[in-house]
């Protein structure tokens, strides 16, 4: 892992499953701190105020870095938590961007609750977590650059064109396996009226095999944080995991918002 890498998971480990918050958000975060994570202000005084509290009412935290993948100055990690011994559980996906000298310079995250039982048998969590073929970085940017923007803001129907039609292994908790589970889930929101819309693609980031999207979504009236993450062989989608958010209403901002 590069450095980074290692910051980023640092300051996860460090601050909030060791307690340091003080002392990690200072080490490894720049001349400045840029906050998108709901209800934490900027700074390390605005980390330091959100997880001192935290960090006492949690007393037993369990935290786990399952996938992380660097792209260019961005670091995305993909994080399980369980608190106080599974009283709550959480699958946390996180972006920072970091300086010249690989400090923690901004911060964006998603977090949504663990599902015990999955429509496809799949945890939120489990699979590939290899970063392989970094030689195809390029190629599969492109292929979930335009699954974004041409399926789903666009809303075209050419699902073939970039997902796999032998394997397509899905984590969301309410999605089967292959494309027709995927066609099923958008058969049964549109059969309780309710839509979902992607409106935005804020960031796309690849490493190898490996493309995440973070995306502004709508779901019925609400507004949405998505991140998508893809695993990709042959030049197709293969894997999908993912985590939702609601945005925070305009009162309760903290800071500059999700994006």
């Amino acid at each position: 892992m590069t450095r980074k890498i290692d910051n980023a998971i640092a300051l996860y480990m460090e601050g909030i499953r060791d307690g340091n918050a003080r002392e990690a958000v200072t080490k490894y975060t720049g001349d400045r701190y840029t906050q998108h994570s709901t209800g934490v202000r900027d700074g390390v005084d605005g980390f330091v105020e959100f997880f001192e509290p935290f960090l006492a009412n949690n007393p037993d935290r369990e935290i786990r870095v399952v996938r992380a993948i660097e792209d260019g100055n961005f670091v995305f990690v993909h994080v399980s938590q369980s608190l106080n011994g599974g009283e709550a559980k959480w699958i946390t996906m996180d972006m920072f961007d970091t300086s010249e000298d690989d400090l923690i310079v901004e911060h964006w995250d998603v977090i949504t609750e663990w599902v015990d039982e999955t429509v496809s048998g799949h945890s939120q969590i489990d699979g590939p977590t290899d970063v392989e073929d970094l030689d195809k970085t390029e190629q599969n940017r492109s292929v979930v650059n335009r699954f974004v923007n041409e399926i789903l803001i666009g809303g075209g129907q050419n699902f073939t064109d970039f997902i796999s039609t032998e394997t397509y292994i899905q984590h969301n908790p309410q999605v089967a396996d292959g494309l027709e589970g995927f066609g099923d889930f958008v058969a049964e929101l549109a059969a309780a009226g309710t839509s979902m819309v992607y409106k935005y693609s804020y960031k796309v980031l690849a490493q190898g095999n490996f493309a995440v999207a973070y995306s502004l979504a709508q779901i019925g009236e609400e507004d949405v944080a998505v991140f998508d993450l893809f695993r990709l062989a042959d030049g197709f989608i293969v894997e999908h995991w993912d985590a939702m958010e609601p945005l925070p209403r305009g009162d309760d901002l903290v800071n500059q918002g999700k994006f």
